[in-house]
């Protein structure tokens, strides 16, 4: 049992490390090439869509596409990712993450009002501590720039999806919704994303599969290693996406978030691993 947690923590360092490389892949794409961010989150749901269809055989649950709760779902996570790849065209990854990360805080508040999920005390003053943290990065009203803006409209989108993922975890496999978010989240991009299409190069081509390959399979890592192991073992690993976004964003563009970004990073660190000590 003990190596068997040891794997499925090796998962989530590599599954938390491709999420910030496909986003670092869509920043060079939006930021050096001149793609648009729309372009980029399109790619990156038909490279997925493709590389998830072939793990899966041609298998398709079909009646998913007829259920408006599946679209829903859908767009969220659409809208959420090109809000992201918007941010990054003007803000190093690190901090664009920090703001990213008010989406588990606003997925808690929603899975309260919306699910019914009980809340105690002690988690409620953790969350505002993350909340806190999320201030820190992006200090509204202080020097918060559009793509830190942006970047929180990301979380909040992705905050959505993922209460939208709770509700919707019984009606299929993990698998065919990750399917199906790609399939449907490419249908939707595909008007704004193929208007402005980049000059198809071979560096073009090469970060667009970059992209959509190490996101999918980040995400893809990540349910396998939940199916390995419970949640609540797992769940403070998610925040490696910080630390390897820092480091992506040092040793690629030669940025590091400044101090008060610095403490707001660690304080949602923090309150996220306690915030799961409390739950269990």
């Amino acid at each position: 049992m003990k190596r068997e947690m040891l794997g499925s923590v090796a998962l989530m360092f590599v599954a938390m490390s491709l999420i910030p490389l496909g986003d670092t892949a869509g920043k060079l794409l939006t930021g050096g090439h001149g793609a648009s961010p729309f372009f980029v989150a399109f790619s990156r749901f038909a490279v997925g869509a493709v590389m998830i269809a072939l793990i899966l055989g041609g298998r398709v649950h079909w009646h998913l596409y007829r259920d408006w709760r599946v679209w829903l779902r859908a767009g969220l996570i659409a809208a959420g990712i090109a809000s992201i790849l918007t941010a990054l065209r003007t803000e190093d990854i690190a901090t664009t993450f920090g703001a990213f990360f008010i989406g588990p805080i606003f997925s808690y508040v929603l899975s309260v009002r919306l699910l019914g999920e009980r809340v105690t005390r002690a988690q409620t003053v953790l969350l505002i501590a993350g909340f806190c943290g999320v201030l820190l990065v992006v200090r509204p009203g202080f020097g918060m720039t559009p793509g830190l803006g942006f970047a929180v409209l990301a979380g909040l989108f992705y905050g959505g999806f993922l209460t939208a993922s709770r509700w919707l975890a019984d009606i299929a496999p993990p698998r065919q919704l990750m399917l199906s978010q790609t399939v449907l989240g490419t249908v939707l991009l595909a008007p704004l994303g193929l208007v402005d299409v980049p000059e198809v190069t071979a560096t073009v081509s090469e970060l667009v599969l970059l992209s959509g390959v190490a996101s999918a399979s980040g995400n893809l890592l990540l349910v396998l290693a939940y199916r390995r192991t419970g949640a609540t073992v797992l769940a403070p690993f998610v925040y490696f996406q910080l630390i390897s976004a820092t480091v992506l964003g040092w040793t690629v563009f030669g940025t590091f978030p400044d101090t008060l970004a610095l403490v707001g990073l660690a304080l949602l660190v923090g309150a996220g691993l306690a915030t799961v000590m409390v739950r269990r």
